[in-house]
């Protein structure tokens, strides 16, 4: 886990459970658009993680900057899933710019360690494993082209 994913680990593990959903609702509603450039991909329905009931799609990309490989993640979810957006809006805040070997180690059972796995139930929590091991894959497949 990566500081700035620690930061938003201890803000949600530092206040109660009603609180933590405001929280999770708080990065949601901060959710980025998808760049125009994926629209139609999306479109398509290509970057579809398909173990996640909600529609989640995404695009990572990884720039060279500065000399090292830069992680941009793209990602589109319709509001009306707003646990999936608040845990992909988290993880594109706290890896935006990172290295692929830094999404690599994203660890498996980020849920609990964010202190939100009691929250989700098992379909949501399903979901997002999904959602992670995509997340990871097309962070290496990137890297790599």
């Amino acid at each position: 886990m990566n500081d700035r994913l620690r930061a938003i680990a201890d803000e949600l593990s530092s206040v109660p459970r009603d609180l933590q959903i405001e929280l999770l609702l708080d990065h949601a509603r901060q959710f980025p658009p998808l760049p125009q450039k994926y629209q139609a991909a999306r479109d398509a329905g290509l970057g579809r993680v398909h173990e996640c009931q909600a529609e989640v799609y995404f695009f990572p990309e990884v720039a060279l900057e500065d000399g090292a490989e830069a992680v941009h993640i793209h990602a589109d979810i319709p509001g009306h899933a707003p646990t999936q957006r608040a845990l992909v809006g988290i993880l594109m805040d706290a890896y935006e710019g990172s290295t692929p070997a830094e999404v690599a180690a994203i660890p498996n059972d980020l849920l609990r360690q964010l202190g939100v796995a009691p929250l989700l139930g098992p379909q949501r929590q399903q979901g997002f494993s999904g959602v992670l091991a995509r997340l990871k894959h097309g962070v290496a497949e990137a890297a790599q082209s």
